[in-house]
């Protein structure tokens, strides 16, 4: 392990923030169609609901794939820092 720190792009803050934020969102979208399910299920079928709803759907998957794409942007950046960092052997 490198004890030197490395410091992110700022793709990489995007990505990061887009995604913890776009994660919080259908999180919170989930527990508000589940509550206001519970006390009014005909409120759901109508209104700004079924956009609540839509987000809580669409979210996560988006979630995800930011996620996975913030962590192939880090892994390629960590390797060619540390590609960087040592030198190759020449080649007879």
């Amino acid at each position: 392990m490198s004890s030197t720190s490395s410091t992110p792009s700022a793709l990489e803050r995007i990505l990061a923030y887009a995604t913890l934020t776009i994660i919080a969102a259908a999180v919170v979208s989930f527990f508000t169609t589940l509550i206001v399910g519970l006390n009014d299920r005909e409120a759901l079928a109508g209104g700004i609901w079924q956009f609540v709803f839509g987000i809580s759907y669409i979210g996560l998957p988006i979630g995800l794939v930011l996620l996975i794409l913030l962590l192939a942007i880090s892994m390629r950046r960590r390797k060619k820092e540390a590609s960087a960092a040592t030198p190759r052997e020449k080649r007879r």
